[in-house]
């Protein structure tokens, strides 16, 4: 028998805006200025960095993105537990979005 993987909801995105595949964790996001779209993959044990001053939360991922279509910088933090789940996280200049949107936006800029 095989399982699928259930399809996250927008309102999913608030609790975890992370998909896990493999040893990575991929985001997806839109630019709140441009509407430019974003693929983030995130590497277990390479793009973390430990965080010494939170032992509930080890983890902790800062990143900046800029697009191609505008100079506006978006900006990921999250902090995660030592099995990679979100604790806490927040993106400025940008919106989550879900796989599916991302790979509608994709679809239509061919």
């Amino acid at each position: 028998m095989f399982f699928r993987r259930k399809k996250k909801k927008p309102e999913d995105l608030e609790k975890n805006p992370f998909y896990r595949e493999g040893d990575t964790l991929v985001v997806y996001f839109k630019c709140d200025k441009c509407g430019e779209v974003f693929r983030s993959h995130l590497r277990m044990g390479y793009d973390f960095i430990y965080n010494y001053d939170n032992p509930s939360a080890p983890y902790k991922i800062d990143k900046l993105y800029v697009g191609s279509k505008c100079p506006n910088k978006i900006h990921l933090m999250a902090d995660f537990t030592s099995s990679y789940k979100p604790v806490s996280f927040s993106l400025e200049g940008g919106t989550f979005i879900t796989k599916e949107s991302y790979e509608e936006a994709k679809g239509n800029e061919k």
